[in-house]
């Protein structure tokens, strides 16, 4: 991706955010200038990888697969001092082209994935099969959505409405995003520990995070470049 690309996806996620009067934490204004006077004191917010993630997962197709991220709080499966036992993220996509995170499921992280408002989320879900693929011979799927147990066709695409929830357990592959022209949609997520660098099982080969062409200056650093700019020191 250019970091034009993802600069502007930024502040397209702004707004969306702004339009339901959702806030992040001050960090999400630093740019380069404010991570190196702030460096040394926030080791915790660089371990459990807080902050930006933009991302098209190597698709070089942003509008149709990608998202922007934004970590809250996390912890460390490895480190049980660092950040906190749970994980919380606001997801932001774009409803112009239908614009999704592609088929995944995730070895140990069960989340629930809530519709926060400003569009409608569409997911599709599968069961996995015992190699790690996904299930085309299973008819259904079981998923609870804010507490109640349903049974849906697999593929199906669900439609989650402003305030409502999905859980997804592991094994489950999933595939969410906006429905198309009914406004950039902000998703919630608010799950167990979340380790993206080990515990996401793509159905096609996926790159988790964008290689990045630098065309402009940095707007706010993302969660994975933390380490880049301490070396900027």
């Amino acid at each position: 991706m250019k970091r034009s690309e993802i600069n502007q996806a930024i502040k397209t996620a702004k707004e969306a955010l702004d339009a339901i009067h959702f806030k992040l934490p001050y960090f999400a204004e630093w740019g380069e200038k404010e991570w190196l006077e702030n460096i040394s004191k926030a080791e915790n917010i660089r371990e459990v990888m807080l902050g930006w993630d933009v991302t098209d997962f190597g698709s070089g197709d942003f509008k149709h697969t990608g998202a922007v991220l934004f970590t809250i709080r996390n912890g460390n499966l490895y480190n049980p001092k660092a950040g906190v036992p749970y994980c919380e993220k606001v997801i932001v996509f774009d409803d112009d082209e239908k614009q999704v995170i592609p088929f995944h499921y995730h070895n140990n992280k069960t989340e629930d994935i809530i519709n926060r408002g400003n569009g409608i989320m569409e997911i599709e879900l599968y069961n996995s099969t015992k190699d790690g693929k996904i299930d085309y011979n299973t008819e259904n799927v079981e998923v609870y959505m804010d507490g109640i147990l349903y049974t849906v066709k697999a593929g199906e695409i669900l439609e989650i409405t402003p305030g409502n929830s999905i859980t997804l357990t592991p094994g489950l592959y999933h595939r969410f995003g906006a429905k198309q022209h009914a406004g950039n949609l902000v998703a919630g997520e608010v799950s167990k520990i979340n380790d993206d660098n080990l515990d996401n099982v793509f159905a096609e080969e996926q790159k988790r995070f964008s290689e990045i062409e630098e065309d402009e200056t940095v707007l706010h650093p993302l969660c994975n470049e933390y380490d880049r700019i301490e070396n900027l020191k």
